[in-house]
């Protein structure tokens, strides 16, 4: 596998943590008025960890299992939204989903740090994605991952955003 794939995907939990530290506690709940041109869900700071963490275990994790074990499955993309409603996203303890994201990042780690090239090449169909191997799925984990730095970083203008016009 690509070794700097592999550094981002190994950095990641550390830059969320950093991103999310980022957003003042006031508005790790807000939510603009307008989620235009977000680069990932629109979720709120809050639930974008939760999202992260979900799809972490219950979407990666499991392709990841059966792109290595079954012969050319077709792998499940996840309506997050309702997910997040029925887990309420928004109560969620930062620090605790951080800590079991970290404990998620770690097992994919543990995972993809030790494909050989032929389950590099093993192959699926990804729904919403068409036909990739195994190591497309690991880059498009890495995209997820910076899809949602950007999301923070989105929301971080929003809410800077926000303030100016109320002192405006």
């Amino acid at each position: 596998m690509n070794p700097t794939t592999l550094a981002a995907l190994a950095a990641f939990p550390s830059q969320l943590e950093a991103h999310y530290a980022a957003i003042p506690d006031a508005f790790r709940h807000w939510a603009p008025p307008s989620w235009e041109g977000v680069p990932s869900e629109a979720f709120t700071a809050i639930e974008q960890l939760c999202h992260v963490r979900d799809i972490e275990v219950e979407g990666y994790h499991v392709r990841f299992r059966r792109t290595l074990e079954e012969s050319h499955p077709t792998l499940a993309s996840i309506d997050s939204e309702p997910l997040a409603i029925a887990r309420a996203y928004g109560m969620a303890d930062a620090a605790k989903v951080l800590a079991e994201f970290r404990i998620a990042r770690a097992r994919t780690m543990e995972i993809v740090s030790n494909l050989t090239d032929m389950q590099l090449a093993r192959t699926a169909v990804f729904e919403g994605y068409g036909p990739l191997t195994m190591r497309s799925l690991v880059h498009y984990l890495c995209s997820h991952d910076q899809q949602h730095l950007a999301g923070l970083q989105w929301l971080a203008g929003k809410i800077d955003a926000s303030k100016a016009a109320v002192a405006a």
